[in-house]
């Protein structure tokens, strides 16, 4: 991630989280995600976001929610994982600079439910987890049309979490992986590589992000 000038913990009411920054050299806006229930920020799409998006003038912020930090290996309750997003958010502000609030799976439920509280400029939404898998009738999709700012989910095709297709209408765009699964991984039939997995993704970000500037 060439572009990391450094890491800074912050403190929350939920304990440490801790902030690791690919910082663009003239950035125009942050980028800030988190991870999800099960992983850390060493997720391929965030490392890849981190690499390519600061050369387009994005400064990213990878974030690692107290729990992580802490060494625990299961994720607290929604209401736990806002208040830690809440306690660090003011440490990714930057006078002058829009944050784009962002997550992958948990962390993309985190994102959109605090988006409009905290300012947020918009959202990404890496694996929504549209529903728990096998269960539709649970569905999480108010978190997601209730985000009130401009929303990019980004789905693996073949994500049990809930499919693209599943995903209700709303004011938000879809960028489907093909064949992709809740963590982006593909099987060979799709014929390509993770590392044009991750160029896709990367590329479609950038792309939304670029269509915000005002």
């Amino acid at each position: 991630m060439g572009a990391v000038t450094h890491s800074e913990t912050v403190e929350t009411d939920v304990g440490q989280a801790r902030i690791t920054w690919a910082e663009a050299a003239a950035p125009w806006a942050v980028l800030a995600v988190s991870h999800g229930a099960g992983g850390g920020i060493g997720a391929r799409d965030l490392q890849g976001l981190a690499a390519a998006l600061p050369a387009r003038g994005v400064s990213v912020a990878l974030v690692e929610q107290p729990w992580r930090v802490a060494g625990k290996k299961v994720a607290p309750a929604p209401k736990t994982l806002d208040a830690g997003w809440r306690g660090l958010w003011p440490a990714l502000l930057r006078p002058g600079l829009p944050v784009v609030a962002g997550g992958r799976s948990a962390g993309a439920r985190v994102a959109c439910r605090t988006a409009a509280e905290l300012g947020a400029h918009a959202v990404l939404a890496l694996s929504f987890p549209l529903h728990p898998p096998g269960r539709p009738e649970k569905s999480r999709a108010d978190e997601l049309l209730g985000a009130g700012v401009p929303t990019l989910v980004v789905q693996g095709g073949n994500d049990p979490f809930g499919k693209p297709e599943e995903f209700p209408d709303g004011a938000y765009d879809l960028v489907e992986v093909p064949y992709g699964d809740h963590g982006f991984a593909v099987p060979k039939k799709a014929g390509t590589t993770p590392e044009q997995v991750v160029e896709t993704i990367t590329d479609a970000v950038g792309n939304w992000i670029d269509g915000l500037r005002e």
